[in-house]
């Protein structure tokens, strides 16, 4: 299912076989949270942009159109008419980020939908059939999202609730793998570690997850508050304490400088919002470091994005005429500089791969965070 192609030190290059498809890591995951990446970009894009995973928001999906509706309708891949793998994470996040509309007990969560403010209820055995309904290739394990900085003691209390939740995830997971008009009975379960900044409890909870035999390990309950330097520190100290034979999945994280960063200490999977959000804003990322199409500087600029890209949109359109589009509040505008964040991102993880496989990945990665670094 996993298997290790080649290590440099301590980065991988591995793949994951899938029920949808092969994974080849370290790889990126387009975040399309209500089954859509924002900015209008659609699955045939995905594939032009080299897209591997997909990524969908268990909660969001609940609460519309809601998965009972997904799984009549085929489950999320027929819907959204993408074929590759999907990961959807848990709503656990929603536990830390709608700190205002919810209540926690050992039973599980009391949210109040962002949507229409209706009371909503979801444990570890609700998260399991939300994403059992949507058939994603891998779910994640539902758990609570501690901020970094919280004291040790609501830490330590939050972390044992979570492994808790794990072995109800886990045994709720294999009983519906196993029912009739299961929409993938070959469903993926990953653990997901936490425990701030505090090394032990991460540590302590990295080996307590491992009883669960899970399919990968997640990192939760980082880039929320921590600083970088914090977040590398805690990757130090705990992926040596997950197994190797096993995917490894920062989650939430972020910029091509954390990406660089943690390959080098053995992450494999990563996700976030940075390159739709930030291209929906006319903020892009190039081989020299990032630009602001919004800048004056670019109104006659005929060159491409970066010239050193080979996506769609380089190949066709201008900075000038890019800057217009988001200068007129054009959808097409927002449309581009999303389709090329997405590409020059899945490039990146094409060019880490082969860095590994060449065992020149530190020399690689000293050389891309030295051009990122210029900036525009």
């Amino acid at each position: 299912m996993y298997r290790i192609i080649k290590k440099d030190g301590r980065a991988k290059r591995a793949e994951l076989k899938t029920v949808h498809g092969t994974i080849q890591t370290p790889v990126f995951m387009n975040v399309a949270t209500a089954g859509a990446i924002k900015g209008g970009v659609d699955t045939e894009d995905l594939k032009k942009i080299r897209t591997q995973v997909v990524l969908g928001n268990t909660y969001h999906l609940h609460v519309r159109p809601g998965d009972a509706l997904v799984k009549e309708l085929g489950g999320l891949h027929q819907f959204m008419r993408w074929d590759g793998p999907i990961l959807t994470d848990s709503g656990g996040f929603q536990v830390f980020s709608l700190a205002d509309l919810r209540k926690i007990k050992e039973e599980g969560v009391w949210f109040h939908s962002h949507v229409d403010g209706r009371k909503i209820f979801m444990g570890p055995e609700e998260s399991m059939q939300i994403q059992s309904n949507l058939g994603s290739t891998i779910a994640m394990a539902f758990d609570e999202c501690p901020p970094a900085l919280a004291e040790r003691s609501y830490v330590e209390q939050s972390v044992d609730r979570t492994t808790r939740w794990m072995a109800r995830c886990r045994k709720e997971m294999d009983r519906l793998n196993q029912l009739e008009g299961t929409v993938n009975p070959h469903q993926l379960l990953f653990a997901i570690n936490q425990g701030a900044i505090y090394d032990d409890i991460r540590i302590r909870h990295a080996k307590e997850l491992q009883a669960f035999d899970p399919d990968g390990y997640a990192i939760g309950g980082l880039a929320v508050g921590e600083s970088h330097e914090e977040m590398y520190h805690i990757l130090d100290v705990t992926v040596p304490h997950l197994p190797e034979d096993k995917p490894t999945y920062l989650m939430g994280v972020g910029t091509p400088e954390n990406i660089l960063e943690a390959v080098d200490r053995g992450v494999d999977f990563f996700d976030c919002v940075y390159p739709s959000r930030n291209g929906r804003h006319g903020h892009v990322y190039t081989s020299e470091g990032k630009r602001n199409l919004f800048n004056q500087k670019y109104e006659k600029d005929l060159k491409p994005i970066d010239e050193a890209c080979a996506c769609p949109v380089c190949k066709t359109y201008s900075r000038a005429y890019i800057r217009h589009l988001l200068k007129a509040k054009e959808m097409l505008g927002m449309r581009l500089c999303v389709m090329h964040n997405l590409y020059f991102y899945n490039h990146l993880m094409e060019e880490i791969r082969e860095a590994i496989e060449r065992g020149e990945y530190a020399t690689f990665k000293k050389e891309k965070l030295a051009a990122m670094k210029q900036g525009q």
